[in-house]
């Protein structure tokens, strides 16, 4: 029996963070497509506070400067806690605590729903966030103090 859109796409969603687990950066970006969009939204706020590793980008190229951005970042715990698809989309649940760029320190539970097109290659990505933790952490708040 063919493996079905949906299973086909969590497999290589799989890839995508195993590949992030070991640094093989170029192993991500051979997975999305040529014009990937990045982190495109109508109106974030986090672009609006130039919160630098959530900035739209397009292209392998862009995808290429989000890694280059969070590869700064000094990372405690990322956990991948869950995977959901449809025929279209993966959606993964994430845990990260990490020290970011400016001092910062953010732990989130996120959401990163990725898309991909007819050709089975990621077409798109964006983190769903605590925008707020985000932008503070950006700016060098330690959002996991009480």
């Amino acid at each position: 029996m063919p493996a079905t859109a949906s299973a086909t796409n969590v497999e290589t969603i799989k890839a995508v963070y195993s590949a992030f687990g070991r640094g093989d950066v170029p192993a991500i970006l051979e997975m999305l497509s040529d014009d990937v969009r990045w982190e495109h939204w109508e109106n974030y706020f986090a672009h609006r506070e130039g919160v630098a590793w959530l900035e739209p980008r397009t292209g392998r190229e862009g995808a290429a400067e989000f890694f280059e951005v969070v590869g700064t970042f000094d990372i405690a715990e990322f956990s991948v806690l869950d995977i959901m698809a449809s025929d279209q989309q993966v959606a993964a649940t994430i845990l990260i605590d990490a020290k970011v760029p400016g001092g910062g320190r953010l732990r989130d539970e996120e959401i990163h729903l990725w898309t991909f097109d007819t050709d089975g290659r990621i077409c798109a990505m964006r983190h769903y966030a605590d925008t707020a933790k985000h932008i503070a952490a950006a700016n060098g708040e330690d959002t996991t103090a009480r």
